[in-house]
């Protein structure tokens, strides 16, 4: 019968960097997204409401 202890255990160092690599392509993709343009309208109202020009 084998236990959990006859596994090799992963390299934590190995694991995080795996982490980061998936974390930087997943936000990478989303920092690649166009604005919708409703966002943007929004994004420009709230300038000029901060700016005073309103």
């Amino acid at each position: 019968m084998h236990g959990d202890d006859d596994r090799a255990k992963p390299d934590p160092e190995a694991l995080k960097a795996q982490i980061d690599q998936n974390l930087r392509r997943v936000y990478k993709e989303v920092l690649d997204q166009e604005i919708p343009d409703r966002f943007r309208d929004l994004l420009e109202e709230l300038r000029r409401k901060t700016d005073g020009k309103e």
